[in-house]
């Protein structure tokens, strides 16, 4: 049986739903299951904020080893198009969320009939496709870089493409953390990177004059009201986050509020329902560009843990419970260090080993956060250090020692 033939459950106690499975009256903290699909480390952050919430919360997630699904109250083992298993979540679950935008959208389709999704597939689906989430941003009126689609051999060799160069190539999905991407400068090099890439297809981006990376999170709630957590300013390394920091030290305020209003202006136009992550360019002449969006809580607001009075994951429980959204608040500046498997290993060695943590808990103001990943990979994300302090010079500088005694390079 397919995910769209999955048996049609009744709405869960506790929350009225409309035709399109939307909700129309908040669930009360602490009444009913929350559902999300996806069991790494977003979705084992989202339960956790959740179960502070009193919900219990179920996972859809196919590894039995899976981080969220080791803190969930309930693991349904199975895949994302699984029809039993979308039929128990729609059952048992008042509502259900994503923690990865590559989730097969038919499935939040299925479940939508049953239960408020958020957010939507058809917005999941824009965040799946550069193509479509260029568009969606041109549609909202929101600037992003000068792109072209290219689908077929003939279109990676046209002329046109010239105007475009240098560039970026990009798959146009499945593309994550500098993944699927090649620098290219001439026509030659798209066609080349183009069949390396498999043909399938790709975005073909101006390279534009970067000064910084900044990414506004933002959350919308079913009656439309939308708040955000502070500019963050980014910096990545291989194409995968470092380093945030918040508040955001090199970008004026006006730019700040800037990308503030086109975040905003982006999530009412695709009526979203969820956090919204928006990250964008700042070039040279200070000008903004949106790079691309995701439809989840993102790697860039996991400081909010412990620098804010409501997190990103507190914002995504409000959101699918329909619960009121409040504008949070930074109490602390803070600095996070995203924590990558290479610190397990030492150069030339392939045999892990734990990284000196009592040497960086000594700090003043760091949080250890592990996400509870067995295994320890180069390039996978296995945690994040979260600096705070009273004010952003000291956050930074605390960070900067975090960072010596970990063997991460300065920022």
């Amino acid at each position: 049986m397919s995910a769209a033939q999955a048996p049609a459950p009744s709405a869960p106690e506790g929350i009225d739903t409309g035709a399109d499975g939307g909700a129309t009256s908040p669930l009360a903290p602490g009444a009913g299951l929350l559902g999300v699909l996806g069991g790494g480390q977003l979705g084992r952050m989202f339960v956790h904020a959740a179960q502070v919430h009193g919900f219990r919360v179920a996972v859809l997630e196919p590894d039995a080893a899976s981080p969220a699904g080791a803190a969930a109250d309930l693991h349904l083992h199975a895949t994302y198009t699984d029809a039993d298993a979308l039929g128990e979540l729609a059952r048992q679950c008042a509502a259900v969320t994503t923690e990865f935008e590559n989730v097969p959208a038919g499935a939040l389709r299925v479940l939508a009939a049953h239960c408020p999704v958020s957010p939507s597939a058809d917005a999941v689906e824009i965040c799946q496709h550069r193509a479509r989430e260029k568009a969606a941003f041109a549609a909202a009126g929101v600037p992003c870089a000068p792109h072209a689609s290219v689908t077929t051999a003939d279109e990676a060799a046209t002329p046109e493409l010239a105007a475009l160069l240098p560039g970026i190539l990009k798959t146009a999905s499945l593309g994550y953390d500098g993944k699927g991407q090649a620098n290219v400068a001439n026509l030659a090099e798209v066609a080349d990177a183009w069949a390396a890439m498999g043909g399938v297809p790709c975005v073909l981006e101006q390279r534009l004059p970067l000064r910084h990376e900044i990414s506004v999170i933002v959350a919308r709630g079913r009656d439309g009201r939308v708040v955000h957590l502070p500019v963050q300013q980014n910096l990545h390394r291989m194409g995968i986050l470092a380093v945030t920091q918040v508040p955001a030290p090199d970008v004026p305020a006006a730019t700040g509020a800037q990308a503030v209003v086109l975040a905003h202006r982006l999530v009412q136009a695709l009526s979203y329902v969820g956090v919204l992550c928006v990250e964008f360019f700042v070039l040279e002449d200070g000008s903004l560009v949106a790079n691309e969006m995701a439809p989840r809580p993102h790697n860039s607001g996991h400081y909010s843990i412990d620098a804010c009075d409501v997190s990103q994951f507190d914002l995504q429980v409000r959101t699918l419970a329909g619960l009121p959204l409040v504008a949070p608040r930074l109490h602390s500046p803070a600095v996070m260090l995203n924590l990558l498997g290479d610190l397990w290993f030492g150069p030339g060695d392939d045999t892990p080993c734990t990284p000196d943590w009592p040497a960086v808990l000594s700090l003043p103001g760091v949080r250890l956060h592990l996400y509870g990943k067995a295994e320890a990979r180069r390039g996978r994300k296995m945690g994040h250090l979260t600096v705070t302090a009273a004010d952003a010079t000291t956050a930074r500088a605390t960070a900067l020692q975090a960072a010596a005694r970990l063997g991460l390079p300065a920022f």
